[in-house]
């Protein structure tokens, strides 16, 4: 027991590392139930696919410091898009919430000891390692990587010779994982709940993972069947989407889109989750509009899927058509808009303390809101068709992802990381690291979305000398933008090794994960609670 203690004192997260039944080391993990220890196998994995896209941006944007600058030639430029897209979006953005901290987060909210089915659990993991590894096989096999964008337009994605069956086959099995994992969670949440926990005392994360996992069940198999008929297409040659076989290339725009619009909702419902938790924690006040918030995260999942057809607005769709899909994206704003107004509605009057999670928190409020109103002024048909396919396209869509998803994933970090990991990180370092950040960001980003007011195309991997100034200012705000991640994640790195112990509640939460130790003991709980109060019911 002397030996365990010192153990337990030198090492961050020693609890992990305790042998489970026969396995011992890695297989320990990698064989592993447990499910903190698959959210942390997410973990680590998503933050190493998320620093290969990150420096796949860097090169597009350095390419583009300068018209005409010999870094790559075209096809290179195409491969390296495509890949950063693949990655970021089904590698990073659309697992990274709901695979981390819906894993490690939502049995312990809820109170119970494991998900509904840990086996299963193991198994996502180990599909979407699966996934992974094939994806980036695709890399070197085949005449090249693959160079389509990431949503694989059809008929291009059936006649070029990179090996595009491969990476549709790798990310066809991520599906696979995406649904097992939206079963897992919505099982547990149905099944799993500790006596007292009812539907309204539910931390507002989970009510966010809750809407994500539906989305998950039901809009994931659309995107299998769609990848699949590529694969069909290329192998069987069977002309569902190539026109030259009597295929409907607009028939794989909506399949896509009827899965990948919805996907946006899987990329920002657990951010809004993780905002949720942390403002009334920081503004020491219960939530305004509990019920509110969580309608509005069903909402958005329900609404969310009925929007697809406003990327398709210059396609060719009917303009019946088009104009309902116009009016459905003005009307899934609005459970958007109520969380913003409940989220500031907290903040007023409240007892702030303007720690790195709640910096990260009103990055995102800001961000997003940002992201939604670009948002709205390219869902209006006349101006769409000036917008469609530009710049402007891209800022938005970074503003929403990266500036919603990504500061929320940030602010779920810093807001669990001493739960996870039982050390705490440097307060300072992670506000300025912050500070290097936001500004970057808004630097890479916002010059995207005058671009494309000024007609400079999306995809291009050159452009006229007009636009040299914005993108030069862009590919500055790059540097500024990564420079703000490593000292992040230095700055957590460095608390890994070597950070202060962390206490089991410092910042005085009231829901279950702060009523257990740091980091949680393996079975989560010593005896079952019995809730009694509300998740933001501070005494």
């Amino acid at each position: 027991m002397a030996t365990q203690g010192v153990l337990e004192e030198t090492h961050p997260i020693a609890s992990f590392y305790e042998s489970q039944g026969k396995y011992r080391g890695i297989f320990a993990w990698i064989l592993s139930t447990d499910h903190k220890r698959i959210g942390l196998l997410y973990f680590f994995l998503i933050l190493f696919f998320f620093s290969v896209a990150v420096f796949f941006g860097f090169l597009m944007r350095l390419k583009l410091i300068t018209p005409g600058f010999p870094l790559m030639k075209p096809q290179m430029y195409n491969a390296i898009f495509t890949l950063h897209g693949i990655i970021q979006i089904f590698l990073v953005v659309i697992p990274a919430i709901p695979a981390i901290f819906g894993n490690f987060f939502l049995p312990i909210q809820i109170g119970a000891r494991d998900m509904a089915f840990p086996r299963l659990n193991l198994f996502s993991w180990w599909l979407y390692a699966g996934g992974a590894v094939l994806v980036f096989l695709s890399l070197f096999t085949g005449e090249g990587p693959v160079d389509t964008g990431w949503t694989f337009y059809a008929p291009y994605s059936l006649r070029t010779t990179v090996n595009v069956p491969l990476a549709v086959f790798g990310i066809f099995v991520l599906g696979m994982s995406s649904v097992l994992t939206g079963i897992n969670l919505v099982t547990t949440t149905h099944q799993l709940r500790a006596p007292g926990m009812s539907w309204f005392r539910l931390p507002l994360f989970v009510w966010g993972i809750y809407a994500t996992a539906w989305v998950q069940i039901l809009a994931t198999p659309v995107i299998g069947i769609t990848l699949a008929l590529i694969m069909v297409e290329r192998f069987f040659g069977v002309g569902v989407f190539d026109p030259a076989k009597g295929g409907d290339p607009l028939l794989y725009q909506h399949l896509f889109w009827i899965y990948s619009h919805p996907a946006v909702y899987i990329m920002i419902l657990p951010a809004m989750g993780v905002i949720s938790e942390i403002i009334p924690v920081f503004a020491r006040k219960n939530i305004f509009g509990y019920k509110a918030i969580a309608f509005s995260s069903l909402a958005i999942a329900s609404v969310g899927s009925l929007v697809w057809g406003h990327h398709m607005f210059v396609s060719g769709q009917s303009d019946l058509a088009s104009i309902i899909f116009s009016l459905l994206t003005f009307l899934v704003a609005v459970p958007s808009a109520i969380k913003v107004f409940n989220w500031v509605a907290t903040l007023y009057k409240g007892s702030i303390e303007l720690k790195p999670p709640l910096l990260f928190a009103l990055s995102f409020i800001f961000l997003f809101s940002v992201g939604g109103l670009t948002g709205l002024i390219q869902g209006a048909l006349a101006v769409n068709i000036h917008l469609h396919d530009t710049y402007w396209i891209v800022g938005h869509f970074h503003y929403i992802i990266f500036g919603g998803m990504g500061f929320g994933f940030l602010a779920a970090v810093h807001y669990w990381f001493p739960k996870m990991f039982g050390r705490m990180y440097d307060l300072k370092r992670s506000v300025r690291a912050w500070i290097l950040l936001f500004i970057g960001f808004n630097v890479l980003y916002f010059p995207m979305l005058i671009l494309g007011w000024e007609g400079m195309p999306r995809r291009y991997y050159d452009y006229p000398p007009q636009f040299h100034t914005l993108h030069l200012i862009s590919t500055i705000g790059s540097w500024i933008l990564i420079a703000g991640l490593i000292w992040i994640f230095i700055n957590l790195f460095q608390a890994l090794r070597k950070g202060e112990r962390a206490e089991s509640n410092p910042w005085g939460g009231a829901t279950l994960e702060w009523q257990i130790s740091s980091p949680p003991p393996k079975e989560n709980f010593e005896k079952m609670p019995n809730v009694e109060r509300g998740p933001y019911e501070f005494r």
